[in-house]
C-alpha cells in the first residue's frame, strides 16, 4: 500500500446519452469535458460507451473500428493535451476482430499519451425481472488484467460499470495501493435504481478509497434506458458529487488524497485481511481464498 502523502485532485464526472452516431457523441463528450475542465477539473472521467450505444449487433460492428483508426482515441487524446488535463474515457467499443470487439477504457495523460487502455473483464450476461436480457460476451473479449496507474497525482485503478459487483476487483487494486477506484457505466435504470448508490458507496467503505463512477443516464436512441446519477464517493462513503436525475452534465469534487489513508488507519481492512479455505457441505466445493 502507497504511504500517507497529501495532495488532492479536482474530479469531474461527464454524464452523457450517447446514441448511434459516433461523431455526435465525440462532440457531446467533448463539450462537457471542456466545461469541466474550464470549471477546474483537472481529472475528467466519461462513461461507458461514450463513442457509441447501439444495441444491433451488425449496426455496431459497421460503426465501430479498430484501436489505430478509431477516431474517438485520437480526439479525446488530442483533447487531454490541449485542455492539460488527465482525462478518462470509461470506456469505448474497439473493434478487435471480424466478430468480436473490447469494451476498452482509455487513460490520457496531460500530454494527451496513454497512460493505459483497460478492457472490461466481467460480461454482463443477465436475464432481468423486466424481460431485459443483456448478453456481452457474445460481442465484446473480456480483458484478463486488473489496472493500477499512476495518474492525477496517486494511484488509479480502473474498472467499467459490472465490474463493481465484483468487490474482490476492487480490493486487489486498493491492496496494490490505488487510493482512487473507477467504475465508469451504462447501468440500466432497473439495476441502478436498485443497487447503483449502494455498490459504489460499498466500494469506497470496504477499500477506504475514493470511487469515481460516471455514467450513461435516460433513454438513448437504440432504446435502452439508463440510470444516470454519475457519482463520486469518499473514503468513508459520504456521496461528495453526484448528477442528479438522468440528463447530460456533469459534477466535481476536490479529492484530498490524505482522506483515502485516514480511513484506511481508521479501519485497516486491507492490512487485516487473512487467508482462508471455504468448507463446503458435501458435494460442494473448497477453495482457498488469498489476501491480496
Amino acid at each position: 500500500m502507497s504511504k500517507a502523502t497529501g495532495g488532492t485532485v479536482v474530479a469531474a464526472v461527464i454524464q452523457m446519452r450517447s446514441g448511434r452516431d459516433v461523431a455526435a457523441n465525440i462532440d457531446a463528450a467533448t463539450q462537457l469535458i471542456r466545461q469541466a475542465a474550464a470549471d477546474g477539473a483537472t481529472y475528467v472521467q466519461t462513461p461507458e460507451m461514450t463513442n457509441l450505444l447501439e444495441r444491433s449487433r451488425a449496426d455496431l460492428f459497421a460503426k465501430i473500428s479498430p484501436e489505430a483508426e478509431d477516431p474517438s482515441v485520437a480526439a479525446f487524446s488530442a483533447l487531454a493535451a490541449e485542455l492539460g488535463i488527465v482525462l478518462h474515457i470509461g470506456s469505448l467499443a474497439i473493434r478487435t476482430g471480424a466478430e468480436k470487439a473490447a469494451n476498452r477504457g482509455f487513460l490520457f495523460g496531460s500530454d494527451g499519451a496513454m497512460l493505459a487502455r483497460y478492457d472490461k473483464i466481467h460480461m454482463f450476461d443477465v436475464d432481468l425481472p423486466n424481460g431485459e436480457s443483456w448478453r456481452e460476451s457474445a460481442t465484446y473479449q473480456p480483458g484478463g488484467e486488473a489496472l493500477v496507474v499512476p495518474a492525477a497525482g496517486t494511484l488509479v485503478g480502473l474498472g467499467i460499470c459490472y465490474d463493481i459487483r465484483f468487490p474482490a476487483l476492487f480490493r486487489a487494486q486498493a491492496g496494490a495501493g490505488a487510493r482512487v477506484l473507477t467504475a465508469p457505466a451504462a447501468f440500466t435504470r432497473q439495476t441502478g435504481e436498485a443497487h447503483w448508490h449502494v455498490l459504489q458507496r460499498a466500494r469506497a467503505i470496504e477499500n477506504g478509497a475514493f470511487v469515481v463512477s460516471a455514467a450513461q443516464g435516460g433513454r438513448h436512441e437504440d432504446g435502452r434506458e439508463t440510470y444516470g446519477h454519475s457519482l463520486i464517493v469518499a473514503p468513508w462513503g459520504e456521496v461528495i458529487a453526484e448528477v442528479d436525475g438522468d440528463e447530460p452534465g456533469y459534477a466535481l469534487a476536490t479529492l484530498e488524497l490524505e482522506k483515502a489513508d485516514e480511513a484506511r488507519q481508521r479501519i485497516p481492512a486491507i492490512a487485516n485481511q487473512r487467508t482462508f479455505t471455504v468448507v463446503a457441505p458435501q458435494g460442494g466445493t473448497a477453495r482457498t481464498e488469498a489476501a491480496e
